[in-house]
């Protein structure tokens, strides 16, 4: 009989919350939410502030009516990602097979690991012990046969804990569960699950597949019997090609003034495009996204025949996409733009733009980049974005 699969999910504790504490050492044991200003949203919350019912993707504005002696910070997305990188290096030494689904979570494969390292238990403590000796923060690890079972339990011993679920008694541990989590429920299917009277896993597995095809959709009905029954194929596909790379901001007040607009796209675009250099990939698809005081969106994206990386470029593009929508007059609560339809920069073929001198562009924003990786993001900027009052008279 063929060895089951033995696959970890690593899930970091509080990952946002719990690297700031590391950087604020003054808040620890104190309740700490990452997100600030009383527009945005909840990114992270230690446990702390959890035990006030505070959640990640919450308005900060609610969450301060929840704990208003709480700490609210801004995130400081360069550092989780340096502690990210480090994280994952760990996961690597301990097997190859290593999927991010985030930041702060992966699925490891470590079936070829065992006679290496022990059992997946034996892993998943060297795992933790290591990104604690070494990061100072604390992870849950989920094991069992399946991506599918392995995440549901790291979810289940948090934090700070191991669970493993054994093949034997997957099910025992699955059926039992409301049907909110399986992946893939979201509110809306689970308010048809609740209307058709599924509240558990067991529930659907034990509904006829065609009724649940019915009632659901082909795609969704199949799916979600499935893996009612723990049946998960999928493999953990280590260096998964990113999908895209965003960036977006909330504003502390409404902005009408389209030359302030124009800036704030600019900076979201230099933030994201700096982050696709680093990755050495291109873009051939810019999308920006608008959000109104009313909470309405709209969004508008172009894609292009061949990739591109500079900042200016994908500028251009952003402000194109954002004229085309004609918003004069309208109040701008969010901007966001994400750069998709990523491809590699090894071996890319560059077109130059009409007119575009060979030495230009492409070099001054090589150099740009480095002055960025060596002082600091605030080091070189475009003229828009410096502030008047942040240039001297000498």
């Amino acid at each position: 009989m063929p060895e089951h699969s033995t696959i970890l999910h690593v899930d970091m504790d509080a990952f946002f919350a719990s690297v700031s504490e590391l950087d604020y050492p003054q808040y620890k044991g104190k309740a700490l939410v990452v997100g600030a200003g009383a527009r945005g949203v909840v990114l992270s919350a230690n446990y702390e502030a959890r035990r006030f019912g505070i959640r990640a993707a919450m308005p900060v504005a609610r969450a301060q009516r929840m704990a208003p002696n709480a700490i609210f910070i801004p995130p400081n997305h360069e550092r989780y990602s340096e502690v990210s990188r480090k994280v994952m290096e760990i996961f690597l030494e301990f097997t190859p097979y290593v999927e991010p689904l985030s930041l702060d979570e992966a699925f490891l494969d470590v079936t070829g690991s065992k006679r290496l390292f022990g059992t997946g238990r034996e892993i998943a403590e060297l795992i933790r012990k290591r990104v604690f000796e070494q990061e100072k923060i604390t992870c849950s690890v989920g094991i069992a046969s399946t991506k599918f079972i392995a995440k549901l339990a790291s979810g289940r011993c948090k934090p700070n804990g191991v669970l493993e679920i054994a093949p034997d008694r997957v099910l025992t541990f699955l059926h039992p569960l409301p049907v909110s989590e399986i992946w893939g429920v979201g509110p809306k299917t689970n308010e048809e699950l609740q209307r058709l009277g599924l509240r558990t896993v067991a529930d659907i597995a034990n509904t006829p597949l065609e009724t649940l095809k019915r009632a659901l959709g082909e795609s969704a009905g199949v799916s979600l019997y499935e893996l009612a029954w723990a049946r998960d194929y999928r493999e953990v596909v280590p260096d998964a090609p990113e999908k895209s790379i965003s960036a977006a901001e909330t504003f502390s007040y409404d902005l009408e003034d389209q030359d302030e607009i124009f800036r704030e796209l600019l900076r979201l675009t230099e933030r994201a495009s700096h982050r696709l250099r680093k990755k050495e990939l291109l873009c051939k698809t810019i999308s920006i996204k608008v959000r109104f005081s009313d909470f309405s969106n709209l969004t508008r994206s172009k894609t292009l025949p061949l990739g591109i990386s500079s900042t200016h470029e994908i500028y251009d593009i952003s402000k194109e996409l954002y004229r085309s929508l004609k918003l004069a007059g309208s109040r701008i609560r969010l901007l966001g733009v994400a750069l998709e339809n990523l491809t590699d920069q090894t071996g890319a073929v560059y077109q130059l733009e009409l007119g575009e001198r060979e030495v230009g562009w492409r070099q001054a924003q090589d150099a740009v980049d480095r002055a960025i990786e060596r002082f600091g993001r605030d080091s070189v900027r475009p003229a828009r974005l410096v502030d008047g009052s942040e240039i001297e008279e000498t």
